[in-house]
């Protein structure tokens, strides 16, 4: 297929998604994504497919310009993000491992950005490490990765 025929044929399927009925977007996300987001909107869905659709025809955005997005969104955002700290953020696939009352737990960071411990999901370090103890905590300091109480116990 030349490279004219392939770029008529992804752009025809982006501009096809805002007509497909959603049990037809649904069908087209789950062949492109392990898991449906908790938080679903008909703009949010056709967005993450047509950028996938882009993506596997084209390569992903290159390491260089994904940074300055993501300093340019920082820099002019309105948006502030939560807590007094700088957010953490791991890589998927990464493995946290924290010992507990003589017991070793490990947390992984999956590839949709939970956590996951001993199959069960969590949104936050903070709902993981809240399991894992049965008290409030905070995640990042209690897997030492922000200065804290998270030491040893």
């Amino acid at each position: 297929m030349t490279d004219t025929a392939m770029n008529d044929t992804i752009s025809a399927q982006v501009a096809a998604l805002p007509g497909l009925p959603m049990k037809d977007l649904w069908a087209l996300w789950d062949a492109h994504f392990p898991r449906r987001p908790a938080h679903t909107n008909r703009h949010y869905v056709e967005s993450r497919l047509a950028y996938r659709l882009q993506e596997q025809a084209y390569g992903p955005l290159p390491a260089g310009v994904r940074r300055y997005l993501v300093e340019r969104g920082a820099q002019f955002s309105k948006i502030q993000p939560a807590g007094r700290g700088t957010e953490c953020h791991l890589m998927p696939g990464t493995v946290l491992v924290r010992e507990w009352d003589e017991r070793e737990y490990r947390v992984t960071v999956t590839a949709d950005g939970l956590y996951e411990l001993n199959g069960q999901r969590f949104k936050s370090l903070s709902a993981a490490a809240r399991h894992i103890t049965g008290t409030q905590w905070s995640g990042p300091k209690f897997f030492g990765l922000k200065p804290g109480k998270g030491g040893k116990r």
